[in-house]
């Protein structure tokens, strides 16, 4: 399916999830982005007629419960509508790495730009006059954000122009800069990686993003290289990467009745004196302390030391963040 059809379905779903009422064709072609067309030009409304058409048959094959109805006994013409309580889900548990790959889907497609063209049709259907419920796409709506380096790297990457940022190591405390030609962007066992020419040293490297700090700055002029012809990005980060997972245990105490996702991924629970003591598989500390600072004061880090100290850096990076926000907006 191309991926103009596959904005389309993915908006008509939002539209029709986010009203009770049902709506007509003619309110679907004016709101869903993709359905444009002249109404008084005969070929063209016939044109769209038909790839409506398909695009409920679609919908239909992929068990989106799509309801027939009018909104009124005054109403002639049949309107749209999907029934939520058939269209919901129940409550998934997903393992670690099945969180993972359904949080980079969301990611990449916050990216491909749906989420702002599917604002937009709610726009315009609230302009209409149509009751718009703003809790209906909760489970559509990408929710899930990228590493804030990934749109300034993919950015440079396709305009072939360099750029320089601050880059942190465990086992250094203080970051260091690096000037790259960013070659692109790619995923690698659940991570984000820019790959490109080091300028300082001289020789092809790559990056973690989630280990970059503060901002990605754009150096020098657009089209100031070219990536080497045929180069893998995949298969450059799978050598640089280490081949040795780390396989290890956190014990995290976490507050009574709190972070039940967290409690999900333990293996083993115990009371403690400060609240319940989780015992929790992982192979990277750092994206267990991505993790785990998303609870703020409901879970403290136990050990090992040094997933406490990648909480504890992460920490520091969002006061970092935050300090700098503040001072911007001071007066």
């Amino acid at each position: 399916m191309s991926r103009t059809r596959t904005e389309r379905l993915v908006n008509l779903v939002i539209c029709l999830l986010s009203t009770r009422r049902f709506l007509t064709a003619a309110q679907i072609a004016a709101t869903v982005p993709g359905y444009e067309h002249d109404p008084e030009d005969p070929r063209d409304h016939e044109a769209f007629q038909r790839k409506f058409e398909r695009d409920k048959a679609e919908l239909r094959e992929l068990g989106v419960p799509l309801e027939i109805g009018t909104a009124s006994v005054f109403d002639n013409e049949p309107g749209y509508r999907i029934a939520h309580r058939e269209y919901a889900l129940p409550d998934i548990l997903l393992e670690p790495d099945e969180a993972a790959a359904v949080g980079i889907a969301a990611r990449l497609w916050q990216h491909a730009g749906l989420a702002a063209a599917a604002s937009s049709g709610l726009a315009k259907l609230r302009a209409a006059g149509v009751e718009v419920d703003p809790q209906a796409t909760l489970g559509v709506e990408p929710v899930v954000t990228v590493d804030p380096a990934f749109g300034p790297l993919t950015g440079a990457a396709r305009d072939r122009r360099a750029v320089t940022f601050s880059y942190r190591v465990p086992e250094v405390d203080e970051p260091s800069v690096r000037r790259l030609e960013p070659w692109g962007v790619v995923c690698w066992q659940g991570r984000w990686y820019v790959v490109g020419h080091d300028r300082d040293r001289r020789a092809t490297r790559c990056f973690r993003l989630s280990r970059i700090v503060g901002n990605v700055r754009a150096v020098g002029r657009t089209g100031a290289f070219s990536p080497p012809a045929g180069v893998d990005l995949i298969s450059h980060v799978a050598r640089w990467s280490d081949p040795i997972a780390h396989h290890g245990r956190a014990t995290v105490t976490a507050r009574p009745g709190r972070a039940a996702g967290l409690r999900r991924w333990a293996v083993a629970t115990a009371p403690g004196p400060d609240g319940d003591v989780l015992t929790i598989p992982f192979s990277d500390p750092e994206r267990l302390a991505s993790t785990l600072v998303g609870y703020g004061a409901d879970v403290r880090v136990d050990g090992p030391p040094e997933l406490r100290e990648a909480v504890i850096q992460q920490l520091k990076e969002v006061v970092a963040r935050h300090e700098r926000v503040v001072a911007g907006a001071a007066p």
